[in-house]
């Protein structure tokens, strides 16, 4: 057993603890130290993963590689945004407590084992870890109604996912006789025929994390809980969750199930072309910026899905890459969203950001950065994370998937200029509040990052060539 391999899941697990205990003996209002011990357990875990050890360990039921690796450091980029994020937001809401980084820690720490499952059962272990602190995020508002209401949507909707989930499991261990992916591999590649009820339990497994990363038709519970849950939650949610959940679809469709491909595809394709249209059809008669973001969410999922439906080494960098770039947009935005403060009250409407470009020039440029980037204007970041994506669909010869897309992107482009549109052309209203140094250093860099993302290319890109040979080894 080589214990190493799970060292910074045991080294964030064991500081999650220590904070909590911690938490629980200081007489004074802990929060902010221990928002801020999260962050750098954060940090340290951070590195663990990048000086991690290659290898499969706990009786081949944890695996240390590229893949896990890209994946762990983009869940901790995310959890570590949205943590900055809530600092300022949860005091000014009356709900600064110290369970909420506790809470947000335990559920990296299940994105990461997700990353590095190996077996299915350590797949559910670890979704099912991300997912109950999450339920308690979403309703951590308890007081305001659209918090609890958010929370209790998403963990009866959730439960019902994980039991599909666990279904698909059973029946594929019921024919294949093992849960672990190499052994799955093997016993799929000796067939000469795939058993019906192996593809049954296959389907299963899709329809179980397709909910998790809310792709039609499984996407029901995202535009409720993204309004209802606190800013700060939902861009998290919008992030590393999102990101672990396709590490395992990558992982699992590639690895085990990848000789059964043809099985698949068609699902993921038709999957791919519903997640997109519907988020951009959907979100244009939107009024709230928050719902307008779930619905580009489930949109987004879409494009990200065509890598996956194209079921090559270049579909999966090319998805590998649009999760990373979807990421910083998301991150920025909620930034943005969450500095949507107006006499000491949250606002969340679109024409609330109306003349925005004349009361705080700097928020509505970064702001327009973003929507640009949603749309795939070149030279930023959104714009070469569609272009791999579309551009390894084609290669795989799935022209329909890429026209669905083009479309798509052209329809979604309509509200992400209302965006801009109200920004600088509408009447000016009441200037925000000004926000914390904390929300506008997350604003300016994911900013940054997206507007100069040419730079980043070329070593997110060699990450993600090699995370993606790991899934075709």
């Amino acid at each position: 057993m080589n214990w190493t391999l799970a060292l910074p899941e045991i080294v964030l697990s064991v500081s999650g603890l220590a904070i909590l205990v911690f938490g629980v003996l200081q007489r004074r209002d802990p929060t902010q130290v221990c928002s801020l011990l999260t962050l750098a357990a954060f940090v340290l875990t951070g590195v663990l993963v990048l000086l991690a050890p290659d290898g499969i360990g706990y009786n081949s039921v944890f695996v240390g590689d590229d893949f896990a690796r890209y994946m762990k450091i983009l869940s901790l980029a995310g959890a570590a945004l949205s943590l900055i994020l809530s600092m300022d937001y949860n005091r000014r809401e009356g709900i600064g407590r110290f369970e909420f980084p506790v809470l947000l820690l335990f559920s990296t720490v299940g994105t990461m084992v997700m990353a590095s499952s190996e077996n299915l059962m350590t797949l559910y272990i670890g979704l099912e870890l991300q997912s109950l602190a999450i339920y308690i995020l979403c309703a951590f508002d308890r007081d305001r109604l659209g918090s609890a209401e958010a929370g209790l949507k998403y963990f009866v909707l959730g439960s019902l996912a994980s039991g599909l989930l666990l279904y698909g499991v059973s029946l594929v261990f019921g024919f294949a006789g093992t849960m672990e992916y190499r052994g799955l591999q093997a016993a799929l590649s000796a067939s000469a025929e795939i058993p019906t009820g192996l593809v049954i339990g296959i389907v299963f497994i899709i329809v179980g994390l397709a909910f998790k990363v809310s792709a039609v038709p499984f996407h029901m519970w995202t535009p409720d809980v993204y309004q209802g849950a606190p800013p700060p939650v939902t861009s998290f949610m919008a992030g590393a969750p999102k990101i672990a959940a396709f590490a395992l679809l990558l992982r699992v469709m590639a690895g085990p199930f990848g000789t059964a491909s043809h099985q698949w595809q068609l699902l993921i394709e038709l999957i791919s072309m519903a997640s997109m249209l519907f988020g951009a059809l959907a979100a244009i008669p939107q009024t709230s910026i928050k719902r307008l973001m779930a619905y580009s969410s489930i949109g987004h999922m879409g494009y990200a899905l065509m890598g996956l439906a194209a079921a090559t080494p270049a579909g999966m960098r090319g998805t590998l890459i649009y999760l990373a770039v979807y990421l910083f947009m998301n991150a920025g935005t909620f930034a943005v969203i969450v500095a949507m403060r107006r006499r000491g009250r949250p606002v969340e409407r679109i024409a609330d950001l109306a003349g925005l470009g004349r009361t705080d020039p700097g928020l509505a440029l970064a702001m327009a950065i973003f929507m640009f980037s949603m749309i795939g204007v070149p030279p930023l970041s959104g714009f070469f994370g569609k272009l791999l994506v579309f551009s390894a669909a084609l290669q795989a010869g799935l022209p329909v998937l890429v026209v669905v897309g083009i479309v798509s992107s052209v329809i979604g482009a309509y509200y992400y200029l209302r965006v801009v549109k109200v920004m600088y052309f509408d009447v000016a209203t009441a200037a925000f509040d000004r926000p914390a140094a904390s929300v506008s250093l997350v604003s300016a860099g994911m900013g940054l990052v997206t507007g100069l993302f040419i730079l980043l290319l070329g070593p997110v890109s060699s990450a993600a060539q090699a995370a993606a040979a790991v899934l075709f080894r």
